[in-house]
């Protein structure tokens, strides 16, 4: 958490409707905080990165790397 704080960002984690203590919510902050989580989300449709069977960080890269770039492709592939 100090890493974090130390470089300048902060956590930005929008409350419960319901809640007792109702923090407000920078409207761009969030909108780019849900789009991170979306593609996270995809991410974890690949079965091999959402188990994560490798144990080191470099072998889990690639998969991950193969899953972004056919994610990507497929995006743009479908609109030319």
């Amino acid at each position: 958490m100090e890493l974090i704080e130390g470089r300048g960002a902060r956590a930005h984690i929008p409350t419960v409707r319901t809640g007792k203590v109702q923090r407000s919510v920078n409207a761009r902050l969030y909108r780019q905080r849900n789009l991170i989580e979306q593609r996270f989300n995809k991410l974890k449709h690949f079965r091999r990165i959402a188990t994560r069977f490798e144990k080191l960080a470099r072998n889990c890269l690639a998969p991950a790397l193969l899953a972004s770039t056919r994610l990507w492709t497929k995006l743009y592939d479908s609109t030319t």
